[in-house]
């Protein structure tokens, strides 16, 4: 019968691709707890260990939280095979989303190459998932007026709506993004001129957005790297201009209003 092998914390590290601090907090919190340790007090993992492990980093891959995944690790009904074919059913999911938004990103390039309108546009947006968008949306809006207004506003738009509103945001985008370029201060007239249409353009098409409300969803771009990501892909650090023009624009008509 061969001996069972065994790993040391560095070896762990260097396999798993896991920093030993974040092995350590794994054993502190008794998520990944070693099963042996030397006489010196060094931890001594072993295969199923690692087989935990890899649970433990497919569980955070696919979004679950640490306690979630300490839950169903720990749970005595727990089928590591069953466990194993139900997470490569996501990831093989998952690989083909990529792919068609990789699709997705490559009929964007050629219409952008082109520097022409009139192509598929359906094809831009292959592999997204809008009703897990629109759920996330509804769980931390769905009770709030604004959200109500907004999805009542947004079922009526046909894709010429939807059209025209992308061409107003990017236009403001682009203005916001000429001016960051020439040093412009977010705080200078012109900027600050900006961030209201940007307002303006939230509260025409989507819900009444008040400048306390503008000021919020600054917080939130800068936050949320999705909306950062969206907002910067006009110009790198765009984001962060229009959050502090937001910002400034909230401060000038607080003052004028006091």
């Amino acid at each position: 019968m061969s001996t069972p092998r065994t790993y040391h914390v560095g070896d762990v590290s260097r396999i798993a691709k896991v920093s030993i601090r974040t092995l350590r907090y794994y054993d502190e919190i008794e998520l990944l707890v070693p099963r042996a340790r030397t006489e010196g007090g060094y931890r001594i993992y072993t295969d199923d260990d690692l087989l935990r492990l890899q649970q433990i980093l497919l569980g955070r891959e696919l979004g679950l939280s640490l306690e979630e995944i300490r839950r169903s690790l720990d749970d005595p009904s727990f089928d590591r095979r069953e466990a194993l074919l139900a997470q490569r059913r996501q990831l093989e999911q998952r690989a083909a989303d990529t792919t068609a938004m990789i699709a997705a990103v490559d009929a964007a390039l050629a219409i952008a190459s082109a520097n022409r309108e009139g192509g598929c546009m359906e094809s831009l947006f292959e592999g997204f998932d809008p009703a897990k968008y629109e759920a996330e949306a509804r769980e931390r809006w769905g009770s709030t007026d604004a959200y109500k207004e907004s999805s009542r506003r947004t079922q009526q738009y046909t894709k010429d709506d939807w059209k025209r509103h992308t061409a107003e945001q990017n236009a403001v985008y682009t203005e916001a993004a000429t001016l960051m370029r020439a040093g412009t201060s977010p705080t200078d007239d012109a900027a600050i001129a900006v961030a209201e249409r940007h307002r303006l353009l939230i509260d025409r098409w989507f819900y009444p957005c008040s400048v306390a409300m503008h000021r919020g969803l600054a917080t939130m771009y800068e936050n949320d790297p999705r909306f950062s990501a969206s907002i910067d892909s006009h110009a790198a650090g765009l984001t962060r201009f229009l959050a502090n023009a937001i910002r400034a624009n909230a401060d000038r008509q607080s003052q004028s209003s006091s």
